[in-house]
């Protein structure tokens, strides 16, 4: 039994010597740890904007831009999202590496699903408005910092967010911020003003939690 102690708790040096690449360490996941990252994060960014339709409220992104077809059209929602995420894939091939494109393509993938067949498995007896707005913004803020912790993304903008701020520096916070502010601009020809307001509520949360928390100089792992 103690040897099996040793062997099993041996040092982390050792286990990276063995284990190579899929070994984690200080500034590296593990393939399953990012499969449980990217998958968690899927999870709560689906869970929020399911909560967000639900209210008929919007948020930004690729997400905002899928929400206003869906409202002016009625199609299915991951359908949508799953389309317009198709341009940005180039941009993370060419630019972000195959390990990132790959995840952030079973992210959305998952997330397309999750919100298609969403009706179905979940429903809202009754949601306030001002509260579902901020837990909806916080749970895709949830959602998308998980992502980007494991070099994934929701697709889209959060493609060019999490570009930009490996290439300039840029926070993907402030990026999310003004596009997904751009893209609610357009909501005023497709739902009423009152559910504007709190969509920009729940963007401003989501995008707040995400400046705030997901920094480069303070979370290294890839």
């Amino acid at each position: 039994m103690l040897a099996f102690a040793r062997k099993f708790f041996r040092s982390p040096s050792s286990k990276r010597r063995r284990g190579g690449w899929w070994s984690a360490t200080t500034t590296h996941h593990t393939p399953v740890e990012d499969a449980i990252g990217v998958i968690a994060g899927t999870v709560l960014t689906a869970l929020g904007i399911t909560m967000l339709s639900h209210l008929g409220f919007m948020t930004g992104g690729t997400a905002g831009l899928a929400f206003l077809v869906f409202y002016a059209t009625g199609w299915n929602y991951g359908l949508i999202f799953f389309v317009l995420n198709l341009p940005f894939y180039a941009l993370a091939v060419a630019r972000m590496g195959r390990a990132f494109s790959i995840k952030t393509s079973f992210g959305v993938g998952l997330l397309s699903l999750m919100t298609a067949f969403a009706p179905q498995f979940l429903r809202f007896d009754y949601i306030d408005p001002l509260f579902g707005a901020m837990l909806g913004g916080l749970l895709i803020g949830f959602g998308l910092l998980a992502l980007f912790r494991h070099r994934a993304s929701a697709g889209g903008v959060g493609i060019l967010a999490v570009y930009l701020q490996d290439r300039f520096g840029w926070r993907a916070g402030w990026t999310q911020m003004i596009t997904d502010l751009i893209v609610l601009c357009g909501a005023f020809v497709v739902i009423q003003p009152w559910a504007i307001v709190y969509s920009i509520i729940g963007a401003v949360v989501m995008n707040l939690f995400l400046g705030v928390n997901h920094r480069t100089d303070r979370y290294l792992a890839t």
